[in-house]
This record gives C-alpha cells, structure tokens and sequence, in this order.
C-alpha cells in the first residue's frame, strides 16, 4: 500500500541540522564518568570515536543522502530488509526513548539546582519539585515541537549552545589551568595505557562508545529538511568532530582540574568549571551557576529533539499503518505530526509518573524492571543501521546522488563491520549483572527476557496490522 501524500514544511537549515546533532548526542555527564575511571579514558575515548563514532557517521551521511526520507533509519531498513525488519527497527527505536524520558527529565530538574547552590537542595529528593519541574519542560518541549518545526527548532538550537558552550569554557578553563597548576591526576605513558583486557575496560569503551550515539536522529525528519540530500550529511560532517573534541578536552579538563575522589558523576564538569574558574580568578564564580543554566536549557533542548525525532518515525509508521492511523495525521494548520508528538508525551507522562509518585512502592519496582529489559532494545536499531548500509551500498541504491564514504569497497566493510561489532559488543556487555547484582540470573532473565518481550509485542502490533491491512 502507498503512503498517503502528508504536507510538511521543509522549515530546518543546516545550522538548524548541526545544533540538532549537537544536542541530541553530546552529554556532558558523561565526561564525569570518564574522568573517574582516570587518564586511560582518554585513549578509550579515541578508540571509541574511531571504531564507533566515525563508522556511524559515515554510515549515516551515506544513508541520508541516498534515502532521504522521512522516518530515516525506520526508512532505510524498511527498503533493504522489507517492511516487518523495518517495523521492528522502528519499534524498537520508538519505544527504549519513550523509557528514556523520565532519566533525562529528572537529571535536568537536578541539575538546575546547582543554578543556585551546589545540587545539595533536598529539593532534589522532593517530588513536589521534581514532578512540577519535569512536566513543565516535557509539555514545553510538546507545545513547541507541535506548533512548528519552524518553532521547535529554536528549543534544539538553543540547546545546542546550551550544551556545547559549558563544554568550550570547561576546555578553555582546563587549558588555562594546564599552563598554571599541576594535574589533579597524573597523565603519564603509564596512566593513558588502558586495560583492555579487564571486564571493567570493556564496559567503559561500550558505556562511553555509546555516549556518541545519536547522529542518525536528525534524519528522521528528512522531508522537514531544506535539501536533505546535502544538507543531512554536512551537518553530522561538521557536528561530529565539535562533539568528539567537546568530549576528549573535556575529560582532559576535568582530569586536570578536580581532584579524583572529588568526581560527581551528577556535576563533575560543573566542578571543573568551578575549580577553573577559581584558578583564573575568584570574581569569576558565577561561571558555575552560568554553565548550570546554560546545561539545564541543553538537556531540554536535548528532550525536544530526542521527542521529535521517533515521534517522526512512529508518524511514518503510522503513514504504512503498521501503527493506528491517527499516528500519521498532520496538524492542519502547523503541519507537524502532532498525534505521534502527543502519544509519546502521553506515555512519557505516564512512566514519569511511575518513576516519581511510585517511588518507594511496587509501581517503581515495575519501572525499575522495565529500564533493565529495554537495555538490549536500544542496540537493536544500530544493528540494524550497520546491516543496512552495507545492504544499501552493495546494492548500490540511489548511487549517482549519494555522499559515499571515502575509501572505496574495503572502507564500506571496515564501517560496517566495525561499527556492528561495537554493537553486538556492548549487546553482550549489557547482560552481565553489575557486581552488586544479588540475583544475578534474575537480571540476565530480566534483560534477555525483557528485551525478548518487547520484541514480541512489537511482532504482535506488525502481524494484526499486516492481517488488518490484507
């Protein structure tokens, strides 16, 4: 069955694309975590960017420009491996983020504490803040996003700058404190060696692999995009090298700035950005509380993107009516998909509810299991993302209009290959219980069946549709 023709509006310009790829994947939490695992976290890093980050960004400038369509990786599978592999890439992609949510929207609430103190409000631990606050950014993030992509995008422009310009002071702050006092941490030959070896290494580079995922997100909302063919792959071309070094100086940074038992993994660049500036000079405290605001803006900018993207894909799954078909009505006036927007909101309300009020009874208990048996989900649509472009490009699909990545055949396997086995690699790594796991078959059965679960309630939805639609 052909889609129905939709009306969008091509509203999203290059810039637009290079912010939205921007707030999408960089997480500057992330350089907490890395900092405490000490200074080998900076080779981890590269190895991370080179066997991952750049695989899935020459994957993805090559996919957009030769499917520049609407529902992006839901499209791209569903024209290499048929329409049931792409719904299940599509589920799987739609449903982990709507699980995602409350994580993100409950770190932002957090964080914007340290706007005015130092994150030690009890306010952090009280729902009569924290349920307020997380509403009001998600349903801000929803009105936006529906009344245009022309509106919407200035949430995730501004959350771009939001998340990168802390980034460049913490890098700045950290240059400055690298020429006038000593390391907190002594970077050595010895030091940046990491142990590839260990359990504990291979988690890291998978944990940290996956901190640059993201890039493909944008494409989801090709046919809002000004000249997708060419504009889709120059944006993550010229995101993607800002977003690796934002994240290797970054952790240089906070190496060199805080102390190693000092680290919150909440705020650790808030700290370097604290400590920083005190080293410059102590008028310049409230670079802090700056760089706190600035955060909390990109974390809601990074709730608008990471809602407006899937929401596109479970619109064009609803356009093939593998979903209701209310899910591919567009709004009459703003020309958004704004029935897909709502339900997303709807069950991101709902299972914020769960992780907040149900705190502390068995409605959390529920929550909690469902966060482990998403786990596997979220791999699920990078598999497949590696799959395809080599799918795509034996085939040679659309060949003439598509940016190929540099290196001929050889360098089309290396992506695949690589990026697929990064994939599978942190697939395994995520069902190994935490050690302080006491059950630890009960997470395994939690995490392979949970994901297992998902995926039938996916192939259910597919099949009543598939018999709904013969």
């Amino acid at each position: 069955m052909a889609q129905p023709k939709v009306e969008l509006i091509r509203a999203l310009k290059l810039r637009d694309l290079v912010l939205f790829n921007i707030v999408a994947v960089l997480g500057l939490r992330h350089l907490a975590v890395a900092a405490e695992f000490g200074p080998s976290s900076l080779v981890m890093w590269c190895l991370a960017a080179l066997f991952f980050f750049v695989p899935q960004g020459l994957a993805v400038m090559e996919l957009s420009s030769r499917l520049p369509n609407e529902g992006g990786i839901y499209h791209w599978t569903k024209s290499a491996l048929g329409e049931g592999h792409g719904f299940l890439c599509g589920w799987c992609y739609w449903i982990n983020n709507v699980l995602y949510y409350p994580n993100l929207l409950i770190s932002t609430a957090v964080i914007a504490l340290y706007v005015v103190g130092k994150g030690d409000s009890p306010l952090k631990d009280n729902w009569y803040y924290i349920l307020p606050t997380t509403l009001i950014c998600l349903w801000m993030a929803v009105a936006l996003n529906i009344v245009g992509a022309s509106t919407g995008k200035w949430l995730q422009n501004a959350g771009g700058l939001g998340s990168y310009i802390p980034g460049v002071i913490i890098i700045l702050l950290g240059l400055y404190g690298m020429l006038t006092v000593t390391g907190q941490q002594a970077v050595t030959v010895a030091t940046l060696k990491p142990n590839l070896s260990a359990l504990s290494s291979l988690n890291f580079l998978a944990a940290i692999a996956f901190a640059f995922a993201g890039l493909e997100l944008s494409s989801t909302m090709a046919d809002e995009v000004d000249h997708p063919r060419r504009n889709l792959p120059r944006a993550v071309f010229i995101a993607a090298p800002l977003i690796a070094l934002a994240y290797i100086l970054g952790t240089a940074s906070v190496l060199w700035l805080v102390p190693k038992g000092e680290i919150s993994r909440v705020a650790g660049f808030l700290q370097a950005i604290e400590y920083g500036a005190h080293n410059l000079s102590p008028l310049l405290w409230w670079l802090g509380p700056l760089c706190a605001a600035l955060y909390t803006l990109g974390n809601i900018g990074g709730v608008g993107a990471w809602l407006t993207g899937p929401a596109r894909v479970a619109f064009v799954v609803g356009l093939d009516r593998y979903f209701p078909a209310a899910f591919g009505k567009v709004h009459p006036t703003w020309h958004t998909p704004y029935v897909a927007i709502l339900v997303q909101a709807i069950l991101a309300t709902i299972f914020l509810l769960f992780s907040i009020i149900g705190k502390g009874t068995a409605v959390e208990e529920v929550y909690l299991i469902l966060l482990d048996t998403q786990l596997l989900i979220y791999f699920i649509p990078y598999l497949y993302l590696f799959l395809v472009f080599l799918l795509h490009r034996l085939r040679k699909t659309h060949e003439a209009e598509a940016v190929l990545a540099p290196g001929g055949a050889v360098s089309g396997w290396l992506i695949g290959l690589s990026g697929g086995a990064v994939t599978l690699l942190a697939m395994a790594l995520a069902t190994i219980p935490p050690p302080d796991s006491t059950n630890p078959w009960l997470f395994r059965v939690k995490v392979i069946g949970g994901a297992l679960g998902f995926v039938a309630v996916g192939g259910v939805i597919y099949l009543v549709a598939k018999l709904r639609k013969a």
